[in-house]
């Protein structure tokens, strides 16, 4: 059971009321949550675990120290507190301490649903038994992996801030496989509100796609015209909100600083079209109502049409370089200026060309110009004159995400949706779109399925 917000708010205050330190910070966290596992189309693992954390962040003479328990009674909540000033005794001067923050306001984000947090043990059963019963019917081994969870945040300071949020979230993952090993299909999706989570089309993708991919043909490695499928661009994109760090790039440290220390703020680096923002109130994706500064989550702009319109400062950052600190972002949403494009324009818009389901086993190689690498995954075609011909063995790529989506490598945006990183298994969530893009990199074959 989720504590409301007047049992947090209690708990912080009692922690609070137990600190001698000259400032503090404080945060209760709690979490309902749930999984399934199912493999070779059979229930395997349940499990459901309840948890509860406090924590307590407190300055004695600039310096900081830090202790959490997940005992509640007052002698385990003061012992805590006690802990953490002992700490900061024996810490060196926090030399970016700023005072916690006074009073703010927070507008509430409407990302919980009560069926989520609670999801009934048989409602999951017969959605999951459906999808096994889908791979039984097409002849292919299903596995996948369900979980939903909601979580109730509470955070307070010494100075008298408290901000209380619930979110909650349901994901799923499929990977279905030919009988004879050689096709593959993987879906993914999540949602906050379990019911909108449409586990059977999540299957029908997946099985499709292992369906589509049997016989699958090697392809010289090289540079090629894509299809991102949504799953593909978040794959790539998971980490694009922390290239917007002001403090890397003022100090050189990233792909938006200039020499003479100056940054890229200001210049025209992605396709025109390009629009790249945080909403906390988008329907589809509502972020926390507190920005990562702790500051009241704002609307927020990085990337307006191809130009780079905002750095995200942290507060001590800010104050350095005299600047206001930027309540954001909360989420990630990639969206064209102008009409999307369907995955059929696109296909029919191919003279030649890849169309790519996922990537995987993803590694920075130069972060400086946002060089990754990795390899498809689970689904690769060719597409000639507009139309798919044949699936393709997988391929290893090297590419710069820079370049990727810099002005005239992007030729068509989709509409976005919203998708989750492969290797987060669904807890991460973004708004993003197919991508059809002009030149990407292939270094070489995979011979893996």
């Amino acid at each position: 059971m989720l504590l409301s917000e007047s049992e947090a708010k209690a708990l912080c205050r009692k922690l609070l009321g137990y600190v001698k330190a000259d400032d503090a910070a404080v945060s209760i966290t709690c979490e309902d949550y749930s999984q399934v596992r199912f493999a070779d189309n059979s229930f395997t693992t349940s499990g459901r675990r309840e948890d509860l954390d406090a924590s307590v962040t407190c300055w004695l003479e600039g310096k900081k120290g830090a202790a959490s328990t997940n005992e509640l009674d007052d002698a385990s909540l003061e012992a805590a507190v006690r802990q953490a000033e002992q700490l900061a005794r024996l810490a060196p001067v926090d030399r970016e301490y700023l005072p916690t923050l006074g009073p703010q306001q927070y507008k509430p984000t409407h990302g919980y649903a009560e069926a989520t947090a609670n999801i009934q043990v048989t409602s999951r059963a017969k959605a999951l038994d459906a999808v096994i019963a889908a791979c039984e019917k097409e002849n292919v081994i299903g596995a996948g992996f369900h979980q939903a969870r909601g979580t109730a945040d509470a955070r307070a300071t010494k100075n008298g801030n408290f901000s209380y949020d619930r979110a909650s979230l349901a994901s799923l993952s499929v990977t279905a496989r030919t009988r004879e090993g050689g096709g593959s299909g993987y879906c993914l999706r999540n949602h906050f509100d379990a019911g909108r989570l449409d586990t059977g089309r999540i299957a029908r993708e997946a099985i499709g796609k292992a369906m589509r991919c049997r016989d699958a043909r090697a392809l010289e490695a090289g540079a090629y015209t894509v299809i991102l499928e949504p799953q593909a661009v978040a794959d790539l994109l998971s980490s694009l909100a922390f290239v917007f760090d002001a403090r890397f790039a003022d100090e050189g440290r990233s792909p938006l600083s200039a020499p003479g220390g100056k940054t890229k703020l200001g210049e025209k680096i992605f396709d025109e079209r390009i629009n790249f923002y945080s909403d906390p109130w988008h329907p589809n994706l509502p972020g926390a109502p507190a920005a990562p500064s702790g500051l009241p989550a704002q609307k927020l702009y990085l990337v307006r049409n191809g130009v780079v319109e905002n750095l995200i400062y942290s507060r001590y950052w800010a104050k350095q370089k005299g600047k206001e600190p930027t309540p954001g972002p909360v989420n990630n949403i990639l969206e064209s200026a102008q009409a999307p494009a369907s995955m059929e324009a696109m296909i029919g818009a191919t003279e030649r060309g890849l169309m790519v389901t996922r990537f995987w086993y993803l590694r920075f190689v130069d972060a400086r110009t946002l060089l990754l690498t990795g390899l498809t995954r689970d689904g690769v075609w060719y597409v000639e004159k507009g139309k798919i011909q044949h699936p393709v063995r997988n391929l290893r790529f090297n590419q710069s995400l820079l370049e990727m989506l810099a002005p005239g490598n992007v030729d068509l945006i989709g509409a976005p949706e919203r998708v989750s990183n492969g290797e987060s298994q669904g807890t991460g969530s973004a708004l993003l779109p197919a991508l059809k893009i002009e030149q990407f990199h292939f270094t070489s074959q995979s011979e893996a399925v």
